[in-house]
């Protein structure tokens, strides 16, 4: 079906156009020099001192992995409220996933059912600021250091998004972001992971590049790795997006406001993000009763809208030995994503808000 209003709405402007243009005349086509330039903006942006490009947001969280040397056997903690790659980057590595429910009113990892969950062998916590909102990074960080556990933050969805310590995805020992077409600025596909923590920089670095040091004239192969890298076309995309992200922010924060003020009185409610915090709503989710008929009814009036995805407990491959997630549970089954994402237009939003008023009164 072609919608008139689609659930995400990006852009790409001739500045955009212009450095790809220039990108090919120069010859910066694979991995290198604008991918260098790329990367140290972003660095002085989230202010961390390495930022390593690779080819998705989830290759990011499988980098991390491997840099942090885990292996078959070992365990690793993550929310069962996620998009699945948070989970298959360890599950591919051979790794048991271990699931741990969400708060109640936030669909973030609860701080409090990790501990609870650690093994001997586990090996690294997996927080994910989903939609741009903080986990408890301070409680996590310390049950991390007390149980010797190493912390990656899955900030795929949380660029620019803050709390009380900055931002969402330095506040650990590797954060990973996507720039996939769906989120706050994008190049298509791609990722990246940051650390402060020079050794792992290089082990991330060697990783993305089948496990050497010097790409040109390898003398040794230092570990294990494979073809992750990044491009200077999409590099050249992303220099430019980075430029527009301050807007976004605005503009996001804005359509979560009109969203929050015109659907206050009805069934439907908002799943909740804190902007005094610093949190930043990449999507516009919301429980809804009803909501495949929502959905339907959006549908007939040329509106796009989504369901939320599964729980990641249903993917029978993970084996929680029955656990229940009663939390996570009311999010998979009523969880909506309205239309969203930094080139929506108000009128399109304030419509959107009508159908659903109409829907529901």
């Amino acid at each position: 079906m072609s919608y008139t209003i689609n659930w995400w709405k990006t852009g790409f402007g001739q500045e955009e156009i212009e450095r790809v243009i220039s990108s090919f005349r120069n010859e910066n086509i694979s991995q290198g020099k604008v991918t260098a330039e790329f990367e140290e903006n972003l660095a002085e942006y989230l202010q961390v001192k390495h930022v390593v490009a690779t080819s998705s947001g989830s290759t990011a969280l499988l980098l991390s992995l491997i840099a942090l040397g885990i292996s078959p056997g070992d365990e690793v903690i993550v929310p069962n409220r996620t998009w699945i790659a948070t989970a298959h980057a360890p599950y591919l590595l051979g790794a048991k996933v271990v699931l741990v429910d969400v708060e109640i009113d936030r669909p973030i990892i609860d701080y409090s059912k990790i501990e609870e969950k650690i093994t001997k062998k586990t090996k690294v916590i997996m927080p994910v600021h989903m939609n741009g909102r903080s986990a408890n990074m301070k409680a996590i960080n310390e049950i991390a250091k007390r149980n010797n556990l190493f912390v990656i933050e899955d900030a795929a969805q949380a660029l620019g998004s803050r709390n009380q310590s900055g931002f969402l995805g330095t506040q650990s020992d590797i954060g990973c972001f996507s720039l996939s077409v769906a989120k706050t600025i994008a190049t298509g596909q791609g990722g990246f992971a940051i650390t402060d923590n020079s050794e792992i920089a290089k082990n991330l670095k060697a990783i993305r590049t089948h496990g050497v040091e010097n790409v040109k004239d390898p003398d040794n192969w230092i570990m294990p790795g494979f073809n992750f890298r990044f491009t200077d076309i999409l590099a050249s995309i992303g220099i430019e997006q980075l430029k527009r992200l301050p807007d976004r922010l605005d503009k996001l924060k804005n359509i979560y406001s009109i969203y929050l003020d015109k659907l206050d009185d009805l069934p439907i409610k908002c799943i909740p993000v804190n902007l005094s915090l610093g949190e930043i709503p990449v999507y516009i989710e919301y429980l809804a009763p009803n909501r495949e008929l929502l959905i339907k009814k959006l549908a007939e009036k040329g509106i796009d809208s989504r369901p939320f995805y599964p729980d990641l407990n249903k993917a029978n491959y993970f084996s929680q030995e029955m656990n229940e997630f009663p939390n996570s549970k009311k999010y998979s089954e009523n969880g909506i994503y309205l239309p969203c994402g930094p080139m929506q237009e108000i009128k399109d939003i304030e419509y959107v808000i009508e159908q659903i008023r109409e829907f529901y009164v």
